[in-house]
Formats: structure tokens, sequence, C-alpha cells
């Protein structure tokens, strides 16, 4: 079917409608569900946002985040079961997941395509690198975070609390392990290899994305340990959302800075 009569911008919605439905009808259909049926819905919706404002490259990316953390989440799953400190729902992740984990990339990549659309060429020229940067970022953030946690919890030998470094059990808000750490820094730097793979940011930009993802995750951690347990609204979906934007703002100063 020919789109000749549609615009660019256009043709990329509809595009970013269609695929999208039929990914959701296909993980509708299979056994093992990752997310609940309200957060189908919500994937759907930030699937559409993303490639109808980037394109494939930025799907890529997030689809990259979704099926690596997704996997991340299920490793050491009877062990972490065991001990109490696996996730809810058996891992099937709801709205409040997807939000938590990628509105900071959704916000970025709305930002992109105004940029795309209104601001005159030099404009484009700055900013553009910036928010790809921003958005590859974001993910890159919670990737670090989800697998620093998810490992830490299930193969962590000794777990600390970031602020005093006294050993607390696996799965205490602020803890970290060596194991975890390392697993964090791996994960930061499969998205951000993806996003210089299709081409959203350039070879210095994945040593940004490391140093940002990292600085963000211990800022999350530091959370963990001093505030999430004071504040009823402090959930875990919220500081992920700060952890997601710290990470990207952190990546765009640094961009601003030095590239």
């Amino acid at each position: 079917m020919a789109l000749d009569f549609l615009s660019p911008q256009m043709t990329g919605w509809l595009i970013g409608i269609l695929l999208n439905t039929a990914l959701l009808l296909l993980a509708w259909g299979l056994p093992k569900k990752l997310l609940t049926p309200a957060g189908y819905f919500h994937a759907w919706v930030l699937g559409v946002i993303i490639w109808g404002c980037m394109g494939w490259p930025g799907y890529l990316v997030v689809m990259a985040y979704f099926i690596a953390g997704s996997a991340v989440t299920r490793l050491g799953r009877r062990r972490k079961e065991a001990a109490g400190i696996a996730e809810g729902r058996s891992g099937v992740r709801g709205p409040e997941n997807v939000w938590g984990s990628a509105l900071a990339a959704a916000l970025c990549a709305i930002a992109i395509a105004l940029v795309s659309a209104f601001a005159p060429p030099a404009r484009q020229q700055l900013w553009l690198p910036l928010l790809a940067l921003a958005y590859v970022s974001s993910l890159s953030t919670k990737l670090s975070d989800t697998t620093a946690s998810e490992v830490g919890k299930a193969y962590g030998r000794h777990t600390f609390l970031i602020t005093s470094l006294k050993p607390v059990p696996a799965g205490t808000e602020g803890a970290v392990s060596l194991e975890g750490t390392l697993a964090g820094v791996v994960g930061s730097l499969v998205i951000a290899l993806v996003g210089w793979g299709v081409g959203l940011i350039g070879p210095w930009a994945i040593v940004l994305c490391l140093g940002a993802a990292f600085l963000a995750t211990t800022l999350e951690s530091l959370i963990g340990a001093t505030l999430q347990h004071r504040f009823a609204w402090l959930t875990n979906e919220v500081v992920n959302g700060i952890n997601t934007a710290t990470g990207a703002v952190l990546a765009l100063l640094l961009g601003l800075v030095l590239l």
C-alpha cells in the first residue's frame, strides 16, 4: 500500500502504531507474560511515542533495554524467591514499572521531535546530539540499576549499606555489592553500545553514558538508604524515575561541556 499521500512524520507515527499493535498482539498470545494487561497497553503507548519521535534507532535502544532488563530480572529467581527478595508478580511488570523506567526516555524523544520540527538548523546541530545522548543515557542508567540490583541480590557475596559500609542483607534499600556494581557497569555498557551501533551517539559518548549511569545509580542507592523509608510517596518507581532522569541530565551536561 502506497503511503505517498502522508507526510514523513505521519508515516512514522503510522508505522509506530502498526508495529506496536502487532507486537502487542504477539506478546498477548505468548504463554509467559512479561507485563500485566495494563502494562502492555502502556508499553504500547511508549513504543508508539518512541517510534513516532525517533524512528527505528530509538526504538531498538528501548527494545534492547526491555529485553535485557526482563532477562536480568529472572537471574537467580529461585534464590531470590527463597530469600523473599524477588520482584513482585514473578517479575511481571505493570504501568508504574514502564514509566518509572522510561518516562525520562520518552520525554527526551519528544524533545528530539520538537527540536527537529521547530528549531533552526544551528539549534538542531547543537541539541539533537545532546538529546540523543540523554535518551540513550537514561536507558543505560536504568539497565545499570536493574542489573546491579538483580545480580547483587542473587549473587552478591557481601552486601553493604552505601552510607555506612555496614553489612546488610541482600535486597536492603541502599545496599551495594561488588558483584552488583560490576554487573551494573556491564548493563550500562550494553545499552550505550546499542545506542552507538544505531548511530544515536558517538564512541566518546559511550564513556559519558557509563559515567552518568554510575553516578545516577550511586545517587539512587543513597536515596534508598537515607530517604526512601521516610516518605511513602517515594516508591521504587518514583526512585527509578529520579534515577533515569538524573542519568539523562548528567549525560547531557557532560556532553555539553566535553563533546
